[in-house]
């Protein structure tokens, strides 16, 4: 083998490394974002749903306010006749 080729070898063994390690580094840092992203989406499903469980409660006093009213309204209507 010639210096010439062997000399391009080295040049083409050490683009590989170096490509290796971006692409090591490029991983790791995907790799730590995913993680982060994940954690920001479970905190988002946990705002969330807290959200949901509080307009259910809200609903539910609405719903609950509204009978009484009904049952006050239907108590005058049947008292004025």
């Amino acid at each position: 083998m010639t210096s010439h080729n062997l000399h391009a070898l080295k040049n083409i063994e050490k683009m590989f490394m170096e490509l290796l390690r971006n692409l090591r580094e490029k991983i790791e840092t995907l790799e730590k974002e995913k993680t982060g992203l994940l954690a920001e989406i479970e905190g988002l499903k946990e705002k969330g749903e807290a959200k949901a469980r509080e307009l259910e409660s809200e609903v539910t006093t609405l719903r609950k306010e509204v009978k009484a009213l009904e049952k006050l309204l239907n108590a005058k209507e049947k008292n004025t006749e």
